[in-house]
């Protein structure tokens, strides 16, 4: 889910809950008077009770799991940066083979920084990535020492490759679109019990309309932390660019 999805949802979300309740606020008049009795308006108010119960739970299920997944990737990318740093350490260890991987990593996290956030999939930084990898398997030991520092600087670049692909397929979402669809269905259930014999005065309708620009607005957030790659709140990728200005001295 991209950035315009999410900012799509939630205007979408406010202009439904608006238009519900607002509808409701100016409609319900045009019931007749049975429809308008206090037992119909208790029947109403304890059906709408039910799903602020379960949209609250459920919200809150929603956030709990955008959070766990920043948080994965977040925790992924520390790992990954130590991880290539380690690799550089090891190849520049290598001889003339390794100073080639080294300018290689430094290539390779030139790439992935400028084209986009460090975090984010990029097909040319993968490319470089790979190229990486095709020249450590290019490297022929010559001695015991070497030997040793060889398998270690291979089992590094495939910590490097795991934790890569784990911030890439978490960096997309987990919380999935029917969920969402019915979630704002349950919203769009509340907000017209709201506006449903109401008074129509200037307070309410404010009241309708700030309530739902801030559950749009809440769920656009939640949705945003799902999505660690991009957005308003993102995955820092500030421990790639220590590992570079580090690996460049």
């Amino acid at each position: 889910m991209i950035v315009a999805d999410e900012v799509l949802i939630s205007a979408a979300t406010f202009i439904l809950l608006v238009g519900v309740s607002l509808g409701c606020l100016f409609g319900h008049t045009l019931l007749s008077t049975r429809q308008l009795q206090e037992d119909t308006n208790s029947t109403v108010r304890v059906v709408a009770n039910i799903f602020v119960v379960i949209a609250s739970l459920v919200l809150g299920l929603m956030l709990n799991s955008a959070k766990n997944t920043f948080q994965d990737v977040d925790d992924a990318v520390h790992t990954y940066a130590t991880d290539l740093i380690l690799l550089d350490k090891t190849v520049r260890t290598l001889g003339p083979a390794g100073e080639e991987i080294h300018q290689g990593i430094i290539a390779y996290l030139d790439r992935a920084l400028s084209a986009s956030p460090g975090v984010a999939p990029d097909g040319q930084a993968e490319i470089l990535l790979e190229d990486i990898g095709n020249r450590l398997r290019a490297v022929q030991a010559t001695n015991d020492q070497q030997t040793a520092l060889l398998i270690e600087a291979r089992q590094l670049y495939r910590a490097v490759l795991d934790q890569r692909w784990v911030i890439v397929g978490q960096s997309g979402g987990t919380i999935p679109m029917p969920l969402i669809v019915v979630m704002i269905a349950w919203l769009v259930v509340i907000f017209a019990s709201f506006g449903f014999r109401s008074p129509r005065n200037a307070v309410v309708i404010g009241t309708l309309v700030s309530a739902a620009l801030l559950i749009s607005a809440s769920l656009c957030l939640i949705l945003d932390m799902d999505n660690p790659s991009s957005g308003l709140i993102q995955v820092s990728d500030e421990p790639l660019q220590r590992v570079l200005e580090q690996i460049r001295q």
